[in-house]
């Protein structure tokens, strides 16, 4: 052999390494999550509002308490918004930089479930579970949303993964290590941090009769104090500040009153959760109705009975919730990824033929979705969203069309059915890209495109603007100004809806800026 020839085999060798394939899987994982992650604007109401709470927050010098249009948020706790503080002042005020948090939370949390994976079923079970993370719709989404949820689901996963390594070794860093998890989860949103990863563990315990390990892990000082240092200083401040006003706001409001009412409008039946898991985890359904459908064999292992109790108390606590959002499904979908990649790992060849057929078939709906909007917008009441969808951009065809070929031929290239799983995570890599690059920005382009250009009209023409009936948040963001929602006086310009115009004194005053429902009136002309 010659020295060249060996020098080329010694770098394939370093390059064939565990350690190296694992760091390039790890930063391909990244990939769907930071894919053109600046270029869609921020979309109301939750986006908007993260984001604008953060921006006032830098703009006040406050770290302590967030506000929105000068008032009091109590939606959440303050962790996430010093993340998007920090990663704001690093970056810029932009979408990227507000985003960015919850990319790394989610990106994070595939790294963490691999880790557990592939030390307890090897590493194509470890690979395959990360890759789930992140290209199934539902973390996905919210891994790209400037949002608490990502953040907040990492934290569940954490403590999650580190109850069971506790309760397996009986670990007393593990144990202490979830304790940190939940106090910083209560940092993120509240009580929900301690209630799912604690309610796995107890179900657990109690079916398994260890009622020693349950003793243990309540009982333990150190971990106590660890989870009390990092919450309570922050939840001691904000009740001395706000006094009853925080825990109306916070705990009664955004807490009991989202249980035990509905909130927002966001109502459903108890079957709710049911139908919306099969979406959120697309396009791996069909591994989740085999996971489903393998429970009692799963049972049958102490891992899998922990798993299954954590994914089943979710699905059960929040099926009984009187408000329903989609991403409360998401805090048990942790352990369900742990089970679908273990059959994926090991999947025969009819389930390889679902489930790419499934990919195939959900890329075809996505790039659809342009066309069936369009072709469905005589059927939308609200004027606004019958404007906005009547008078979105075209979409272009030919990329939809190259995306559905190309992850066509991914997902059924002949290989041997032992390269099949990791095909399929390609196929589905593909497709996140794709989402990322071609429908997530006409979508940005559709619903919210309007509010930004309204914003760059306000800038350019200078003086207050106040909301008129409407809540758009991220409006505030790329004014850079507090935008408050109330009735205008003579000389502030007035964001509205073409079909919400103030009464009495819209008339008079100019259209400055009109697009797809969205208007942006001027102040009213002196005498």
């Amino acid at each position: 052999m010659t020295e060249h020839a060996a020098a080329r085999a010694g770098a394939r060798s370093w390059v064939a390494t565990p350690a190296v394939r694992r760091i390039v899987w790890a930063l391909l994982l990244a990939l769907p999550l930071l894919w053109m992650l600046g270029s869609v604007p921020l979309f109301d109401v939750d986006e908007g509002a993260f984001s604008e709470a953060t921006r006032e927050m830098l703009t006040s010098g406050d770290w302590l308490h967030t506000t929105l249009n000068g008032a009091p948020r109590f939606d959440k706790p303050i962790g996430v918004y010093w993340l998007q503080a920090i990663s704001t002042s690093l970056f810029g005020l932009n979408e990227f930089a507000l985003r960015l948090p919850s990319v790394l939370s989610c990106w994070a949390m595939a790294l963490a479930l691999a880790a557990f994976a592939r030390r307890r079923w090897g590493d194509l079970a470890g690979m395959l579970a990360g890759a789930l993370v992140v290209t199934s719709l539902g973390p996905l989404a919210i891994g790209r949303g400037a949002t608490a949820d990502s953040l907040l689901n990492l934290l569940l996963a954490l403590a999650g993964l580190d109850l069971w390594r506790f309760a397996e070794s009986e670990s007393r860093t593990a144990l202490r290590r979830a304790y940190a998890w939940v106090g910083l989860g209560l940092l993120v949103k509240g009580p929900v941090a301690a209630l799912v990863p604690g309610a796995a563990f107890v179900l657990w315990c109690l079916f398994e009769r260890r009622w020693t390990l349950l003793r243990k892990a309540a009982l333990d000082l150190p971990g106590w104090a660890l989870l009390l240092v990092i919450a309570v200083p922050w939840y001691a401040y904000a009740l001395h500040r706000h006094g009853m006003a925080f825990v109306n706001g916070f705990l009664l409001q955004h807490n009991v009153e989202r249980f035990t009412g509905t909130v927002g409008g966001h109502r459903g039946n108890f079957l709710y959760y049911v139908a919306v898991l099969p979406l959120l985890a697309m396009p791996w359904a069909p591994l989740l109705v085999l996971a489903v459908a393998r429970a009692r064999k799963f049972w049958a292992e102490p891992v899998g009975r922990y798993l299954l109790l954590w994914a089943a108390f979710v699905l059960l606590f929040f099926s009984m919730s009187g408000t329903k959002l989609p991403h409360y499904m998401l805090y048990g979908y942790p352990p369900l990824v742990l089970l679908m990649a273990r059959l994926l790992a090991t999947a025969s060849r009819r389930l390889v033929l679902v489930v790419g057929a499934v990919i195939v078939v959900w890329v075809g709906l996505l790039a659809a979705v342009p066309s069936l909007l369009g072709a469905f917008a005589d059927q939308v009441r609200d004027p606004l969203y019958h404007a906005l969808i009547a008078g979105a951009p075209a979409a272009p065809l030919l990329p939809a069309v190259i995306a559905v070929i190309v992850i066509a031929a991914i997902a059924f290239w002949p290989t041997r059915i032992e390269g099949a799983p990791l095909r399929l995570v390609a196929a589905g890599g593909v497709l996140s890209l794709f989402a990322a690059a071609w429908l997530l920005p006409w979508l940005g382009a559709t619903l919210q495109a309007p509010i930004r250009h309204a914003a760059a009209v306000a800038v350019a023409h200078g003086g207050r603007v106040v909301q008129w009936d409407v809540h758009y948040p991220s409006f505030s963001v790329y004014l850079q100004g507090l935008v408050p929602r109330r009735e205008p006086r003579p000389d502030e310009m007035v964001l509205s809806r073409v079909d919400r115009l103030p009464p009495g004194n819209a008339g008079g005053r100019p259209r400055l800026f009109e697009e797809r429902g969205i208007v942006l009136l001027g102040p009213l002309p002196r005498n």
